[in-house]
């Protein structure tokens, strides 16, 4: 099941704005157990660059929420298999982030730029940063 969001800060630039991230996991039970000792036991071959530097062993990490709950649009995590679900004729490769308005879906961080931040710091940078260029936060 998808987590949403709501935030508060930055200014909402369009009504029916959302942000959508995607994670490289399936969903369920299962899949959150075995995801959750892959990361604790061989951290380095773990797929999910997003999963692997927004959570914790804990939970999603404080400064992550933060920074999420003070955006002024809704965000949305979803897993792959939920991504693929619902919005079929889209890029199949993940971790990757999404704008959807107006009925309409938008690459915002390609899986590529979504593998590269190695810290919390440097996934809110990439994401603000991109956030800036589609003129949604200012």
């Amino acid at each position: 099941m998808s987590d949403q969001i709501n935030g508060n800060r930055f200014g909402l630039m369009e009504n029916g704005t959302k942000l959508v991230f995607v994670y490289n996991a399936d969903g369920g039970t299962i899949n959150g157990i075995k995801d959750y000792f892959h990361k604790i036991f061989s951290p380095s071959t773990y797929d999910c660059n997003l999963c692997g530097i927004s959570f914790g062993l804990g939970g999603m990490k404080r400064d992550w929420k933060t920074y999420i709950e003070e955006l002024t649009f809704p965000v949305e995590f979803l897993h792959r298999d939920e991504f693929k679900k619902r919005y079929p004729n889209k890029q199949k490769e993940f971790p990757s982030a999404w704008i959807e308005r107006n009925n309409n879906i938008e690459l915002l961080i390609s899986s590529n730029e979504m593998n590269q931040p190695k810290s919390l710091e440097d996934l809110i940078s990439l994401t603000t940063n991109k956030l800036k260029e589609k003129h949604l936060i200012k």
